[in-house]
C-alpha cells in the first residue's frame, strides 16, 4: 500500500469544497488510524517531533530557557517567552504558573546548562504533553532555532491507535500543506514494523469541515 500524491490532492479538493467558510483560517489536521499495532507494549508507543518543509501557517509560540546573552538573543529573535534562571527557579512547586506556561507555549527550547533545573520544574508537566525543550549549547543559533521550531509538529499514540497533527492552514497552497502530510507520513511509516501496512485509514480535516478520507493505493 502507498499514498499517492495525487489522492492526496483530490482530497484536498474534496476538503475546500466540502469545508463552510468561516471568517478566521482554518487549520488543516492528519489524522492517522494505525492496524494491528499494540500500543500496550511501550516499544510500539509512538512519540515523534516532526519537522516540516513548510510553516504551519498560523503562529507557533516558542519559549525559550537561557540566560545572559542567550536571553537577549532569544528575545531579539522573536522569541514568544523567554524565561531565565532566577524566574524558573521562582515557579518550583507553583503548579498553576507552571501549566498556565505549558499551555501558552507550542514548542520549547532550553540551554544546555539550565536542562537540569528546567527538568526539576517542567518535567512532570511539560512531559507529558510531549513538550520537553530541545536543548542547545548557549553559543548555539537561536534565531535558527526558533525558526525551526515554529515548524515543528508533535505526534503521539498512546492509548487509542489514532495520531493526529496539524499539518497546515487553508490559505495555504495544495503543494505546501501535501508537502507536510508527506513528511509526516514518511517519519510514522518509518516507525511502524510493516509501514503503511500499519494505516487502517487516513484522513484531512479542516478546523470547521468534515472529516475527507484519503485514498491508500493497494499495492
Amino acid at each position: 500500500m502507498s499514498v499517492e500524491r495525487k489522492h492526496l490532492k483530490e482530497a484536498l479538493k474534496e476538503l475546500r469544497e466540502r469545508t463552510p467558510k468561516r471568517n478566521f483560517n482554518q487549520s488543516i489536521e492528519l489524522i492517522i488510524n494505525l492496524q494491528d499495532v499494540d500500543l500496550k507494549k511501550p516499544e510500539n508507543r509512538i512519540q515523534e517531533t516532526i519537522e516540516l518543509p513548510h510553516p504551519l501557517g498560523k503562529k507557533v509560540s516558542v519559549c525559550v530557557f537561557a540566560s545572559g546573552d542567550a536571553a537577549l538573543r532569544a528575545r531579539r529573535a522573536g522569541a514568544d517567552m523567554v524565561l531565565e534562571r532566577e524566574e524558573i527557579e521562582s515557579l518550583v512547586g507553583d503548579k498553576k504558573k507552571q501549566r498556565q506556561i505549558a499551555n501558552k507555549a507550542d514548542s520549547f527550547i532550553a540551554t544546555a546548562p539550565l536542562m537540569p533545573i528546567v527538568g526539576r520544574v517542567f518535567g512532570a508537566i511539560l512531559g507529558p504533553r510531549g513538550k520537553m525543550p530541545t536543548p542547545i549549547p548557549p553559543t548555539a543559533n537561536i534565531e535558527g532555532e526558533i525558526e525551526r521550531h515554529k515548524k515543528l509538529v508533535s505526534v503521539r499514540a498512546r492509548g487509542q491507535p489514532v495520531l493526529s497533527c496539524r499539518v497546515g492552514t487553508e490559505d495555504m497552497s495544495d503543494d505546501d500543506i501535501i508537502d507536510n502530510v508527506e513528511a509526516v507520513l514518511r517519519r510514522i511509516e518509518g516507525k511502524l514494523k510493516r509501514g503503511i501496512k500499519n494505516v487502517s485509514s487516513l484522513y484531512i480535516k479542516a478546523t470547521m469541515g468534515p472529516p475527507i478520507k484519503v485514498k491508500i493505493k493497494e499495492d
